[in-house]
């Protein structure tokens, strides 16, 4: 009687081959035959990592053998008072301008979600007029404002002023810097924090809603948190922009990291050594907020699947 095509519930089934390639042990069980393992090889990715790798060492030795780079005067300079106080207000031009540019921006963002023509339009047109004009003519502007306001006033709307200052005394060259750096990064943090919000499944907006809970308890209970999501990674790029960004401020004589190094190396006519000092300031900032972007990404992330 030949033998079944298909076995009880709980045997084994025996793999199909030619009867050749099974072996026969004494008790008459077959067993499957051995099978090798083989590596894939990967030629290629061996042939590209050792021509990266050449040419690692190939910089790190143009850097480290060169004498023009003056690792000394490096340095030297690195941890110099004015260029630590430099580095202190690079931070502090970085730290007003994104606290303007996201408070302004968030507003800006919800206006454009707005269901008034209104206020949807200005919201479309400030971002669409900062985004347009370079960053060096808003600076350029803010700070020649008097050219075209000597005093400004401050009072009822087409009516009576209460006091007016003059521009010059409130309108500083650091203000300046300040304004136009925060309205600038305004117009990009809208579309940012826009982007973010319309990320959200609006049922769960409609959910809250249905259940009474007041608009503003949804934005910021609700909206924001899942929000954030997606806010955070493009908000870390643009943190890091202005860092780099702020040396802009230089055509103001504003005595940012990159000025100061400006004024340093045109006294001692060391321009590399003081390059690579900005260089390295720059890159332990940008590290820092890196690692920071890390974190506050992974705390949004939790409960995400």
């Amino acid at each position: 009687m030949s033998r079944p095509a298909v076995e009880a519930r709980g045997t084994r089934q025996e793999p199909l081959g030619n009867a050749e390639d099974l072996s026969e042990p004494a008790d008459g069980v077959t067993q499957p035959p051995t099978l090798k393992v083989v590596t894939t090889k990967h030629p290629g990715r061996w042939v590209a990592a050792a021509g990266v790798g050449v040419l690692l060492a190939m910089a790190a030795s143009a850097l480290i053998t060169n004498p023009a780079w003056d690792w000394n005067v490096v340095g030297e300079y690195l941890f110099a008072p004015s260029v630590l106080r430099a580095v202190v207000f690079t931070l502090q031009l970085t730290v007003l301008g994104i606290g303007i540019g996201f408070l302004l921006g968030t507003v800006l963002a919800i206006m454009r979600l707005s269901r008034n023509p209104l206020l949807s339009s200005v919201a479309w047109g400030y971002v669409a007029l900062f985004r347009s004009i370079p960053l060096i003519l808003q600076l350029l502007f803010w700070y020649n404002l008097a050219l075209l306001y000597q005093r400004i006033s401050f009072g009822i709307p087409f009516g009576p002023s209460f006091f007016d200052i003059g521009t010059m005394d409130l309108i500083s060259p650091v203000t300046a810097a300040v304004l136009g750096l925060g309205l600038h990064q305004a117009a990009y943090c809208s579309e940012i924090v826009r982007a973010g919000l319309l990320s959200v499944d609006s049922g769960q907006r409609e959910a809250a809603a249905a259940l009474g809970i007041p608009w503003r308890r949804q934005l910021f209970k609700i909206v924001l948190p899942q929000a954030m999501r997606s806010i955070v990674p493009t908000a870390g790029n643009e943190i890091i922009g202005l860092v780099k960004g702020t040396s802009v401020v230089y055509i103001m004589a504003l005595p940012e990291l990159f000025y100061q190094i400006q004024v340093i190396y045109s006294r001692n006519g060391r321009v590399i050594a003081l390059l690579l000092v900005a260089t390295v300031w720059y890159l332990v900032i940008t590290s820092v907020l890196s690692i920071a972007q890390y974190y506050v990404e992974r705390h949004y992330a939790k409960g995400r699947k």
